[in-house]
């Protein structure tokens, strides 16, 4: 290599003696280094350009602010994160302890998305919404894990109407395209709860559950933050086909059975639709004394369906007090 530099170097000097003008070459010192691995033929790390985005930013952390009126709340029979120690709390800690050791892959077995809980019904009116709520609130006050609750009760949504929030976009505008997951989600003044709403009801509510694009939102939202847990009111399993789609993307079910109303047959057949979930458990609601154990709860639920279930059925109960937005 030496001799071609020095040839063509005699060769430049001629042509200048020549009379003929030739440009400066600037030239730089040899390098002494190994070679990278760019120079070697193999391709360079790639180095992100100075407007490279941002790691993806938490969702709720760019949602809207509600503040829920804790006190009103509380009067209703819900747990809320701060209240006296109750036995109804006491009875959420106990339902809650086996689902969060599930989430966290802290149980008997690995559950796939255990974090993903789906709480529903057999029939109407058995007290799931009241279920998922307190669950969720309970699940809130814990130290070392977040909750979303989804109102996955895209026929009938109750969740946003019991803590007093107006109606608004929520699951199916994401399912859509329409807004994405910031724009649907509620942050609220319960420091670790954020609630993402049904939406608005839709004809194809069932087919937007069971598309991709859903698949796709429910591995992001079992995946992204492994603190989070995310609870799902669910329509009931007998009365609708949407809950039983739902249910195949979930870890674990947690089915809400009414004390003395509800019927064997009813919750058996119940069972029988959600077969392919890995975990399922019972709670026993408006149970009266001890009869409930380990997995009653001992206070009813006002918010009932009556007897329809539908899109656009309205419910008979009284609307619930307002919170500031």
């Amino acid at each position: 290599m030496s001799s071609l530099i020095e040839q063509a170097a005699q060769r430049l000097a001629q042509l200048r003696e020549a009379g003929i003008v030739v440009p400066e070459i600037a030239t730089a010192e040899p390098a002494t280094a190994p070679l990278t691995p760019a120079a070697a033929g193999r391709p360079a790390a790639v180095v992100a350009p100075v407007d490279a985005p941002t790691p993806r930013q938490d969702p709720a952390s760019l949602s809207r602010r509600v503040d829920l009126n804790l006190d009103v709340i509380a009067s209703m029979g819900i747990v809320t994160p701060n209240a006296p120690r109750t036995r109804l709390a006491d009875q959420y800690r106990v339902i809650k302890r086996p689902l969060i050791l599930n989430a966290t892959g802290r149980g008997a077995t690995t559950v796939t998305h255990g974090n993903l809980i789906m709480v529903t019904s057999a029939v109407a009116g058995e007290g799931k919404s009241f279920t998922s709520i307190n669950l969720a609130m309970s699940i809130a006050a814990e130290l070392d894990h977040t909750v979303m609750l989804v109102d996955a009760d895209v026929a009938r949504p109750s969740v946003l109407r019991v803590l007093g929030l107006p109606p608004g976009p929520g699951l199916l505008e994401v399912l859509e395209g329409k807004i994405d997951m910031a724009s649907a989600l509620l942050r609220t003044n319960v420091d670790k709860l954020t609630i993402l709403p049904s939406g608005s009801p839709h004809p194809k509510a069932t087919e937007l559950l069971a598309s991709e694009a859903m698949s796709a939102l429910l591995d992001d939202m079992a995946t992204r933050y492994p603190d989070r847990i995310i609870i799902f009111d669910s329509p009931p399993l007998l009365l609708t086909t949407e809950s039983r789609v739902l249910a195949t993307h979930m870890g674990q079910i947690v089915v809400v059975v009414r004390a003395d109303s509800t019927l064997q047959s009813m919750v058996q057949s119940a069972l029988a639709t959600i077969e392919a979930c890995p975990v399922k458990m019972m709670v026993l609601n408006q149970a009266r004394g001890d009869a409930g154990g380990a997995y009653g709860t001992g206070h009813g639920y006002g918010y009932g369906y009556g007897e329809g279930y539908g899109y656009g059925h309205q419910s008979a109960a009284e609307p619930a007090p307002q919170a500031k937005t």
